[in-house]
């Protein structure tokens, strides 16, 4: 009964609002559109409440969260420290050889790249055919001066034993005398003249100034040789080899003469021995590198003109060694992030000195016992609170 009153009034109020003419406001459609407006006030009222309520506890929490990091103590491990170069074989005395007294073409060669020759030992051949038939003519003219001077000679002695008898007039003895001097003066010039076309043609004959092996030649039967040409081959005097390195400026004090270096070839497994055998005098200003040299025993595999890399050991001690992912470095320097005793992030100033498989050796700036932190330093600041995620070393 109650429920169907209820029914009843409220169709009742419908038909009420239904039977209204269009633009009348009457009571029931006052009330309705009243509750509707009061509804909608409540929902937006609940949820900014709700919104400012979960943005207030979001800011709370991010405002409250402490980091949590990766710290290590790195401890201290064996490095070896070395100086690392590269450079190129060469041989020691690397001698030039050309002709350097007559223009010719080359009739004969001798040797090839590769052979061992001794000093003296005859290379190339130019052609003598123009000055053999002269040093020739030479030789005869200063015999028949030597004639002549000899005559001449004789011709004098005899009016100098004549002389006390009076059988010649001093003016004939002076003539004689005077042609036995001519004469010897021409014997003197023809000698002169046969030793230079001698010499000529000596130098015809292309000979190796000393012992060692020929690494190049650059003539061949036919060319015309002439003075302060190409050279007609190379040769490495005594077979001497060494690597003639390029080394940073910062790494030059490190070297001294007589430390052992290990070079290394491209395709050969084995490094070749070898000691520091002169340091340079001077930096170049451009490169900022100076020059060492390396001897080494010689071997067919260490070609002059290859590419060599080395190293040289110049000392051992400990040293801590960081992950790449813990140094970093800015305007200032390199530095890395260390966990305080206070769970804050201090900076800590570094100077790098080599990277290795283990990671980068640490010159100076830590002891080892510092906590530092490995990865991720880059987002986060000098000063802040974090918290050290357990099972690191040191944590």
């Amino acid at each position: 009964m109650t429920w169907i009153g209820r029914h009843d009034a409220a169709n009742s109020h419908e038909r009420e609002v239904e039977s209204a003419p269009p633009g009348r406001w009457t009571p029931a459609r006052i009330g309705l559109i009243g509750f509707g407006v009061l509804v909608a006030l409540v929902a937006l009222g609940t949820g900014l409440y709700f919104g400012s309520n979960r943005t207030a506890a979001t800011s709370s929490t991010a405002e409250g969260a402490i980091p949590l990091v990766t710290a290590t103590a790195p401890g201290l491990s064996p490095v070896t420290a070395t100086v690392s170069f590269t450079g190129t074989i060469n041989a020691r005395y690397d001698i030039s050889i050309g002709t350097d007294g007559e223009t010719g073409r080359v009739a004969a060669i001798y040797v090839e790249v590769g052979d061992h020759v001794k000093a003296g030992q005859l290379l190339a051949q130019l052609d003598e055919t123009i000055l053999r038939p002269q040093v020739e003519r030479l030789a005869a003219a200063l015999e028949e001066t030597k004639a002549n001077a000899a005559l001449a000679d004789a011709e004098y002695k005899r009016a100098q034993g004549v002389e006390s008898a009076g059988a010649l007039s001093k003016e004939d003895i002076e003539k004689r005398r005077s042609a036995a001097v001519t004469a010897a003066a021409e014997v003197r010039v023809a000698a002169a003249q046969l030793s230079e076309y001698q010499q000529r043609l000596g130098h015809t004959s292309i000979r190796a100034p000393a012992e060692g092996v020929i690494l190049t030649r650059s003539v061949e039967v036919g060319q015309i040789a002439t003075p302060g040409g190409n050279a007609l081959f190379r040769l490495a005097a005594g077979s001497e080899i060494e690597m003639r390195a390029l080394v940073a400026e910062q790494d030059l004090p490190s070297l001294a003469v007589g430390q052992t270096a290990s070079v290394f070839m491209t395709g050969v497994d084995k490094p070749f021995k070898g000691r520091v055998r002169l340091l340079g005098a001077i930096i170049d200003p451009q490169s900022r590198l100076g020059e060492a040299r390396i001897a080494l025993q010689p071997d067919p595999q260490l070609r002059p003109g290859a590419f060599a890399r080395g190293e040289v050991v110049v000392g051992k001690g400990e040293k801590p060694i960081l992950p790449q992912t813990a140094v970093q470095s800015d305007e200032k320097g390199t530095y890395v992030l260390i966990v305080n005793a206070d769970n804050r992030l201090e900076r800590r100033a570094i100077r790098a000195a080599e990277t290795t498989e283990q990671g980068i050796v640490i010159a100076s700036g830590l002891t080892g016992q510092e906590k530092v932190v490995m990865t991720a330093g880059g987002f986060l600041r000098v000063g802040e609170q974090v918290a050290v995620a357990p099972g690191g070393k040191g944590a």
